[in-house]
């Protein structure tokens, strides 16, 4: 006589799945993306850098409209 499996209840919700992130799953990538665009928004501390005109002209107006 074969045993009887028993298979597990679903869950209440059925919806989508639910995942919880850490705290520091969405704090490291914002503060590693504000850094990085710090450095390119501040091309005086970049002591090799030489670039297009137009390109820092973009780059020194994108920069006035975040600190404004």
């Amino acid at each position: 006589m074969p045993a009887h499996t028993h298979s597990r209840p679903l869950p209440a919700t059925t919806r989508g799945v639910d995942i919880r992130l850490p705290w520091w799953a969405l704090a490291l990538p914002t503060l590693a993306f504000v850094v990085l665009l710090a450095l390119i928004l501040n091309p005086t501390d970049a002591q090799a850098a030489t670039g297009d005109p137009a390109i820092t002209h973009i780059l020194e107006r994108a920069r006035d409209m975040v600190t404004r």
